[in-house]
């Protein structure tokens, strides 16, 4: 009868044990899916931060999940001790109050208020994911895998994009894969954020065996979505975090045999579709783009089949009989050497070019940094190129810059500050770069806090990932591994941002912050979550979840003002016009920053015949944000279309011509009220 009884208690606590670990495993498959979801959500929401609506309400639900995210790991955790990342988050916070303060004299007020709300999305991704650090930190895994699927997910909608033509792109002129986010730098850079977590899933020691084969596949579609959207900033911000990987992470031999192997056999594939005008080629017609989509969503699925075989056949022969230690030495070593080798190569390369070394320095040098090169044509010889449109918005920004050298601008007012100095007709919305950009808009003060704020997360993260002097001989366990995983996705991002507007693209910067915060928020746990909050933790929990309430309705006025303008449209063209009246005041009212309720307004009272208040409406608009160039074009407009007042149309087409230069509508406008002024 003992024995018995020993035989269903040991049975019992097998069946516990084999339940424990199956929800275990469903636990962090909701949480892998969850952030993989979250990720895509962004991505597909905000596209590329330029469409108000969109991008708004995109960056609400950021900052509700954020406070809901800290709500509840103050509900379910007690804080004892310094806050891991605070000092990141507290750089964070002041970079918005400093956007928000960036409003008083800013050059561009409505921007500026639409960045602070941006400042604000992203300051509640970074908190959240500190609290989900906090209340999950031994799910790293899971929120790792997230990234790595979200990333992927988001690169196959892109590659859709592309197969199927006809249903998710019948309107698109470009070759360069630019969904979901309208913009062909920042899908490079998603595909690039993915291939560090992709090789840690690839490589690790733990995890099943199958599920870490998919890695390949995933590795090969990331890689052919890189290169089909023709960026090169994504492939230099790929090698520094694959050069950052390689140095740190001992997997290096597992590592190197997926990518390698995944390189392999996209590379066929890419070379396929460059060759092909109707998947290379602009403004292609759609039944060509079809034919050649189709074709190659098949070669995507057979290589994605080969490298599935291919990553089960190498982790069942490492299963079987796994390279010696000496081995994984040996190959580790040649590994880096190979590394280090390729710049050498990379150097005799172009010492053996026309012009040698110097001279092809110096031409390089001079294609980055002239503002008048001819810019490559968006084919995929622009991988080999070297000229760039950056160096002229960087210049741009620099002269932006020189005329407020501490504050800045204002917070995204690049795009209104630029014309004064720009020498074409383009238009331009960011600098193409963070440091740059944050000169022009914020000045040395918002360089110096950004720069403080980075180096408060660089230092956690040594800590973190054990990479401080003083932590040599530390074993490098999986966690550090994928901390150190998580700091690579960080680097590609910081790279990338540095010579493009990542930062401004939700979808991508939400991956960085995730990571980042992550790094330097995990904590030790302190035993399972636990519900018995105290009075203080309702209290903090109800201010998080109010303040976010709050920046929720001040950041959604902006597009509550839009729709009461496309109201005026509507009014206007059933001819009422006090209904119009009353909706271009309540757009004003809602968003005061905004000059686009005002023109509508002066609209309505000429049409009512009320010229004087119109020129006043105008006038005052003017006056508001001298810096804007439309204001004085459109308050000269009037007075020489409508009062017939060409003396004082000069006067305010001056403005305009000063402020816009290059525009030919600034000097066709001057040239016409001059000689409407002299007939008279």
């Amino acid at each position: 009868m003992s024995s018995l009884a020993g035989s269903l208690r040991r049975g019992g606590s097998r069946s516990a044990g084999s339940l424990l670990a199956a929800l275990q495993l469903r636990a962090g498959a909701v949480v892998t899916w969850s952030v993989a979801l979250v990720l895509v959500a962004v991505s597909v929401g905000a596209e590329g931060g330029l469409r108000l609506e969109r991008t708004t309400w995109t960056e609400v639900a950021m900052i509700l999940l954020g406070a809901g995210l800290v709500a509840a790991a103050l509900l379910t955790r007690e804080l004892e001790g310094p806050l891991a990342g605070g000092l990141t988050l507290l750089g964070l916070g002041a970079l918005a109050i400093y956007a928000a303060l960036s409003i008083v004299w800013s050059l561009s007020p409505a921007d500026s208020w639409l960045e602070f709300n941006r400042a604000l999305a992203y300051l509640a991704v970074f908190a959240g994911s500190l609290a989900l650090a906090r209340m999950l930190p031994e799910r790293w895994p899971a929120v790792l895998a997230g990234v790595a699927l979200g990333c992927v997910l988001v690169c196959a909608i892109a590659l859709a994009t592309k197969v199927l033509p006809e249903t998710l792109s019948p309107d698109e002129t470009f070759a360069r894969l630019r969904e979901p986010f309208g913009y062909w730098n920042a899908v490079g850079l998603m595909a690039a954020l993915a291939v560090p977590p992709l090789l840690w899933v690839a490589a690790r020691r733990t995890g099943h065996a199958a599920i870490n084969a998919l890695a390949w596949p995933a590795l090969g579609l990331v890689l052919v979505c890189l290169m089909l959207s023709y960026s090169r900033g994504a492939l230099v911000a790929l090698a520094v975090g694959l050069a950052l990987w390689f140095a740190l992470v001992p997997l290096r031999l597992r590592a190197a045999t997926a990518l390698v192997g995944s390189g392999l056999a996209a590379a066929p594939v890419v070379a396929w579709a460059f060759a092909r005008d109707a998947l290379s080629v602009d403004r292609v017609p759609l039944p060509a783009r079809t034919d050649a989509g189709h074709d190659l969503g098949a070669l995507i699925l057979l290589m994605m089949a080969l490298l599935l075989v291919t990553g089960l056949a190498v982790n069942f022969a490492v299963a079987q009989r796994a390279p010696r230690p000496r081995t994984r030495r040996l190959a580790g070593k040649a590994l880096l050497g190979g590394l280090a080798l390729a710049p050498v190569v990379v150097v005799v390369a172009i010492a053996a070019a026309p012009g040698g070394l110097s001279g092809q320095v110096s031409q390089t040098w001079d294609d980055l940094t002239n503002p008048s090169v001819t810019t490559p044509a968006n084919t995929p010889n622009r991988l080999t190129a070297t000229s760039s449109v950056r160096a002229r918005y960087w210049r741009e920004a620099l002269d932006v810059h020189a005329s407020s050298k501490w504050v800045g601008a204002g917070a995204g007012a690049f795009e209104v500050a630029r014309t004064r100095y720009r020498s074409d007709r383009l238009t331009a919305r960011h600098a193409h770069g963070y440091v740059v950009q944050t000169l022009a808009d914020l000045g040395w003060v918002g360089l110096v806090v950004s720069v403080l704020t980075g180096t408060t997360w660089l230092v956690a993260a040594l800590r973190a990932t054990g990479m401080r002097r003083r932590d040599r001989g530390r074993p490098f366990d999986p966690e550090r591994i994928g901390l150190l995983t998580m700091t690579s996705v960080v680097v590609v991002f910081v790279t990338h941002s540095l010579i493009d507007w990542s930062w401004f693209v939700p979808g991508v910067t939400a991956v960085a912050l995730l990571c980042a915060a992550w790094v330097v928020g995990r904590a030790p746990a302190e035993g399972p979550l636990r519900w018995a909050p105290t009075r203080a933790a309702w209290a903090g929990a109800a201010a998080v979840l109010l303040a976010a309430l709050a920046a929720s309705w001040a950041a959604l006025q902006p597009v509550r003002a839009a729709h009461e303008e496309s109201g005026v449209l509507d009014a206007l063209e059933r001819g009422d016009r006090d209904l119009a009246e009353r909706r271009a005041r309540a757009a004003a009212d809602r968003n005061p920053l905004s000059l686009e309720p005002r023109w509508q307004l002066a609209f309505i009272q000429d049409a009512r015949g009320d010229r004087q208040a119109a020129e006043r409406t105008l006038a005052r608009a003017a006056k508001d944000q001298p810096a804007n160039a439309e204001a004085w074009r459109r308050l000269g407009r009037y007075r020489i279309s409508v009062l017939d007042d060409p003396e004082s149309a000069i006067a305010a087409f001056r403005v305009a011509y000063f402020l816009d230069p290059a525009s030919p509508r600034s000097a066709s406008d001057l040239v016409e009220a001059t000689r409407s002024a002299a007939q008279r």
